[in-house]
């Protein structure tokens, strides 16, 4: 038996914040979630697989643009006219209906635990191998309680279980997507447990086998490396199950970075930040600059200005994109022992989320998406980046006049 897991597909995702990208290099990615979910089904029409299985969040919304249901459509008519069983579930983004779903009725084609309720399917394949599937599907866009007590034990049959959920936390408010825990996945001991929800692709049990495949396309800047899906192969005497992770995704994320440790000219920066971009496929990357203390204003300027990131893409192989540059001090501040307590007790007490959103009310008031941004640790670390390069630089101007 063959079998392809996938997850999070995310069709119809907005991509923020590469607006400025031009519009043929937009398009392309707004289209990779479907490219690779298209290579996804390539793949298990080529490998005559016998089960699909979809773990959630297909779509970005519960109310999917028209354009995704059908094209989704399309792809599951694909594979159940080859006579591929697929079974689904709904996550917390699309959380849906199953009657919303635009996908045409098909004995192959199965949408498992609607409103959530943990259901059990079975089937056989062509060569007579019986196998079960046990899941649900998301209803709201939350699920506060814990369902694996609600799975069926076990049977003689191979067993799988499918889900769209996140391991408990320690934090209640963060128990929100059917809260689980590893030992009790474990200890019902399916052949394969299918989980949907977290975009970093991990095996978090070889025995039994309990597998996140990932998202199948990157959608920013911390979704690196590639994305895909796993071939699970079933050995039927033995019921041993080997995995492969194929990558499907057309654009990759990467970060690269470029070390500066004293003063450059604009002509130099330019060819070391292209000698620290090798693509080697389509990829999109956020550029470090270590030392960027060592920049003048104006360079500073240069590297944030999204016209200039698209006169480096131009450079770069394989259709890639420098998308994003963030700055960072290499070294600490050369201040005296008082003034360095000083300056550590107002980082401390500025750079809160409560401090920091007080500071920027104003800002609050002309974009509707600063009060997230300010509430984001990562935004924050970025602001503190960019103060401590600002603060290293006008402090070595200082030492280089007392010099």
């Amino acid at each position: 038996m063959k079998f392809i897991h996938l997850a999070d597909a995310h069709l119809d995702s907005p991509f923020l914040g590469l607006s400025f990208l031009p519009s043929k290099r937009f398009s392309q990615i707004e289209q990779a979630p479907n490219q690779s979910l298209s290579k996804i089904v390539d793949l298990a029409l080529a490998e005559q697989v016998d089960l699909v299985l979809i773990a959630g969040d297909t779509f970005d919304s519960n109310r999917p643009n028209p354009s995704s249901q059908l094209f989704f459509a399309k792809q599951i008519e694909r594979l159940t006219k080859a006579e591929i069983q697929v079974v689904m579930i709904f996550g917390n983004h699309d959380h849906m209906h199953a009657a919303d779903l635009l996908v045409a009725a098909s004995p192959y084609f199965k949408l498992l635990g609607d409103g959530e309720q943990v259901e059990t399917v079975s089937y056989q394949t062509k060569s007579g191998f019986d196998y079960e599937i046990s899941g649900f599907s998301y209803l709201n866009n939350h699920i506060t309680s814990d369902l694996v007590p609600d799975f069926p034990a076990k049977t003689a049959h191979y067993t799988f279980g499918i889900m769209h959920a996140q391991e408990k936390a320690g934090q209640a408010n963060q128990n929100v997507y059917a809260p689980f825990t590893l030992s009790e996945l474990k200890n019902l001991n399916y052949d394969y447990f299918a989980l949907g929800h977290i975009h970093l692709r991990q095996v978090l049990s070889e025995k039994p086998l309990i597998v996140y495949p990932g998202n199948i396309q990157g959608r920013h800047i911390n979704e690196l490396g590639a994305k895909g899906c796993y071939m699970g192969t079933v050995n039927e005497q033995t019921k041993k199950t080997q995995i492969e992770f194929v990558p499907t995704s057309p654009i990759t994320w990467a970060k690269a970075e470029l070390t500066l440790t004293a003063e450059i000219s604009p002509n130099d920066l330019h060819t070391h930040l292209l000698a620290s971009i090798k693509p080697q496929t389509t990829t999109y990357y956020s550029l470090q600059i270590i030392g960027a203390e060592y920049l003048n204003e104006q360079e500073r300027e240069l590297m944030q200005d999204t016209d200039y990131w698209q006169s480096v893409s131009q450079e770069l192989a394989f259709d890639s994109q420098l998308v994003d540059v963030r700055f960072t001090a290499n070294s600490r501040l050369e201040i005296a022992a008082n003034d360095q307590a000083y300056f550590t007790q107002a980082e401390s007490e500025l750079f809160t989320p409560a401090t920091f959103a007080k500071l920027s009310q104003d800002w609050f008031k002309k974009d509707e998406l600063a009060a997230k941004l300010a509430q984001d640790p990562e935004f924050l670390q970025e602001v503190k980046e960019l103060a401590a390069v600002k603060l290293n630089n006008e402090l070595k101007g200082i030492n280089d006049e007392a010099d």
